[in-house]
């Protein structure tokens, strides 16, 4: 079994967007391994968010990685927008996708690492055959669409097959997304976590870095 990396991303979608581009740096040096962006487009999941233009903007004042989360119908066609916007990792969703592998093959084309995201309905055997060509499989812990949701119990056992399934796969990060916190953080970090994405519990506090250190203890 390989040592991956731990990993902390910092959902932007929790911060205070009057003041974004303070927002921007002052996560960016939270260390945070990367900013998280959540794309919603009121159809996929019943929420909307920004484009690509509000990703340009916040791309001008990041010095992390920017990780652009489609959660939207048919990327395929605004994939581009994205990627030109200054994403540096693109995740889709496997429900939103037909041909995944050729999609895959187009994001890393243009040189920007390929992630796939799960709802929690769906089932982990369905990335059977294209483990060895992501960067990254976000398992979705609460239903997509808005923040400050419950932790779902339920994903657990998902995380934990994923994460043995790949376990032989040394650049993959197995993350997850929703209802993070030290508390359910830990869950998953026994089962095979070693990337988590979160918003409310960092942006909703006065000390960005102090959180972002309580997270990252959670891998210890």
């Amino acid at each position: 079994m390989t040592t991956k990396k731990h990993k902390i991303s910092a959902s932007i979608l929790a911060a205070d967007f009057s003041i974004l581009k303070e927002e921007v740096k002052n996560i960016s040096t939270s260390g945070a391994d990367s900013i998280h962006l959540d794309i919603m487009d009121g159809h996929f999941v019943p929420n909307l968010t920004f484009g690509p233009d509000i990703v340009k903007c916040i791309k001008k004042e990041s010095s992390i990685q920017l990780k652009t989360h489609l959660m939207i119908k048919n990327p395929e066609k605004y994939i581009d927008a994205y990627i030109e916007a200054g994403s540096d990792a693109i995740i889709f969703h496997q429900e939103t996708v037909t041909h995944i592998d050729r999609f895959i093959d187009y994001i890393k084309s243009k040189n920007v690492k390929a992630g796939i995201s799960i709802v929690p309905s769906t089932h982990e055997s369905t990335l059977k055959y294209i483990y060895d060509k992501l960067d990254e499989i976000l398992i979705m812990t609460v239903n997509p669409g808005f923040g400050g949701q419950k932790f779902l119990n339920s994903q657990l056992e998902k995380i934990k097959n994923i994460s043995i399934m790949t376990s032989n796969i040394a650049n993959i990060d197995i993350g997850v997304d929703g209802g993070i916190n030290p508390t359910t953080l830990t869950e998953c970090v026994k089962n095979g976590t070693n990337l988590a994405i979160a918003g409310n519990y960092i942006f909703k506090s006065t000390n960005y870095k102090e959180r972002v250190i309580k997270l990252k203890n959670c891998f210890n």
